[in-house]
């Protein structure tokens, strides 16, 4: 089941009528290309965005959460939600795992320095890989399905200390965030993209 501990966080973009610190939120934004050329904040102007951060395709996890987008891709295009997948593998590392999960298509980032996830707003954590052997949670989350729907695999040429997290963002501004505490957590992608503020 899918966590739900996400939280509100109104950080603005800097949208006509407001102004963003430089080299803060919206200067990464739009500085950060897609695979299809276009910035993140260009997309982010069209449409509201899921923006999924991954860990490295060796982690069972990091496939389980490409899988949960999918399952809400339909849900997610009805309601005017564009995903957006950012990764620290290569756009050849990253493309047979989208392709697998059916989101050929989907909008993605290579962000191999992690520079975006350490991005103001973002400010996702970094943890010694090994640790998340000892936490029961893991091993729960492995062994509750995960590693034998998903796999695991090496790390290659990846950033395994990295952490995810999951943001939507609308009207230039991050709504709500999922910092992931542990690599098994599951944020609710509906849930995250829906609940109400406030």
């Amino acid at each position: 089941m899918p966590a739900q501990g996400f939280r509100p966080v109104p950080t603005a973009l800097g949208k006509a009528g407001g102004s963003a610190p430089a080299g803060g939120l919206q200067a990464a934004l739009t500085a950060t290309r897609a695979e299809s050329g276009r910035t993140l904040l260009e997309l982010c102007d069209e449409q509201p965005l899921l923006v999924v951060f991954l860990r490295h395709f060796g982690c069972t996890f990091c496939r389980q959460a490409i899988d949960d987008v999918a399952q809400v891709k339909d849900e997610l295009a009805a309601r005017g939600i564009r995903p957006v997948f950012i990764h620290v593998g290569t756009p050849e590392r990253a493309k047979p795992y989208f392709d697998y999960y059916g989101l050929s298509d989907v909008e993605r980032v290579s962000d191999p320095e992690a520079l975006l996830y350490r991005s103001p707003g973002f400010d996702l954590d970094r943890t010694h890989p090994l640790s998340h052997f000892l936490l029961p949670s893991a091993w729960k989350g492995w062994f509750s399905g995960a590693i034998f729907r998903h796999g695991f695999g090496v790390v290659l040429r990846e950033d395994a200390y990295q952490m995810p997290g999951a943001f939507f963002l609308k009207d230039r501004r991050i709504e709500r965030a999922f910092r992931c505490k542990r690599i098994s957590d599951r944020p609710d992608y509906l849930g995250l993209c829906t609940a109400r503020t406030g």
